[in-house]
């Protein structure tokens, strides 16, 4: 979820210094003495006065997401420009996209591509407002980035995204050959990139060559360790009783939480292809991250897990400034180099 996810628009609230902040959770531990400033900085901050919002009809719903979807857009033309990222709006299997290209795109990432699938709790993250991390790592890692938008509740429930995600990846296969494609998210989009393997499988596609999925929201069950131990301290999400658990009720419109294509800990991952993990110390989806990584690797599927100190949920893609946000885009990148296959 993420984005976004509130948590795209949250992580540019945050590094944006925009006044935002909500009730005290009672749970507050110093950030440590290893981080940078600028995730220093991050840890430090108070939630976002959003996170236990509650929207209740369709179209408070609806409000509420617009509203974080204005604020999140503001900063992203000057990010562009200064990671030097163009942008073209197209459509791919009938889907909205946006198609990021680093000006100084390698010669050995030509005819490779990444797609990108947004966090933000199936219901935040619309159109532009969800393309950060997709920016990120164009400008970053170097890929060609085909984001995307998907449709989300409340007017599209389940299984909306994931059959949109699924469209894109088939279209993408007309023109690149699976091994040259990664499909990478976080949060929302993390989750969706390891069901959007399982239904490739499923309808006979051929898998992509590389997953990275970042804090994944691999149950939406609210089962996991985490969900109860990082409560309230996680600065981000806070906690699944905020509006993330009101957005996994009102995505699965009544279907089982449990099912794999809505929570994919539960799926068979066996054949998957190789795939990286990102998540962080304070991260309320750490144990969400943890759970996939010990089920993928269980399945004997090569599986690389990065957990960041201190950090909380997505915040390694809230600061282009941040060495812990370089870093990770440079290992995500790296990750995908090793697998992608070029011409």
């Amino acid at each position: 979820m993420n984005i976004f996810h509130g948590i795209l628009a949250a992580g540019l609230l945050v590094v944006m210094g925009m006044p935002a902040f909500a009730q005290d959770t009672g749970r507050h531990f110093p950030a440590p003495d290893t981080v940078s400033p600028q995730l220093k900085q991050m840890i430090d901050a108070a939630p976002p006065a959003y996170w236990n919002a509650h929207p209740g009809t369709t179209e408070e719903w609806k409000a509420w997401a617009s509203s974080l979807a204005q604020e999140a857009v503001k900063g992203l033309p000057e990010l562009r420009e200064k990671l030097g990222v163009s942008v073209i709006r197209s459509e791919m299997g009938g889907v909205p996209v946006f198609i990021f290209t680093p000006e100084d795109l390698p010669e050995a990432n030509r005819d490779r591509v990444l797609l990108n699938l947004h966090g933000g709790g199936y219901v935040l993250g619309a159109g532009e407002s969800g393309t950060l991390e997709a920016v990120l790592m164009a400008g970053m890692g170097k890929f060609k980035v085909v984001y995307a938008d998907y449709r989300m509740a409340p007017d599209f429930p389940w299984p909306a995204a994931i059959d949109d995600a699924i469209a894109v990846y088939r279209e993408l296969l007309t023109t690149t050959a699976a091994e040259s494609i990664g499909v990478f998210g976080t949060s929302t989009g993390g989750g969706m990139t390891l069901i959007l393997a399982m239904r490739a499988r499923e309808e006979g596609l051929p898998l992509p060559a590389a997953l990275a999925a970042g804090t994944p929201w691999t149950d939406l069950s609210k089962c996991g360790d985490t969900y109860a131990t990082n409560e309230g301290v996680d600065n981000i999400l806070v906690s699944y009783d905020g509006w993330l658990g009101d957005a996994a009720r009102l995505y699965a419109a009544g279907h089982d939480l449990r099912d794999p294509m809505l929570s994919p800990v539960y799926g068979d991952v066996k054949g998957f292809p190789p795939t990286m993990l990102t998540s962080g110390t304070r991260d309320l989806f750490l144990s969400n991250t943890v759970r996939m990584h010990l089920k993928l690797r269980e399945a004997g599927v090569p599986a690389d897990l990065m957990v960041f100190e201190g950090m909380s949920h997505a915040q390694y893609h809230m600061s282009a400034d941040a060495p812990e946000t370089q870093f990770h885009f440079r290992e995500v990148g790296k990750f995908f180099d090793r697998y992608l296959k070029q011409r």
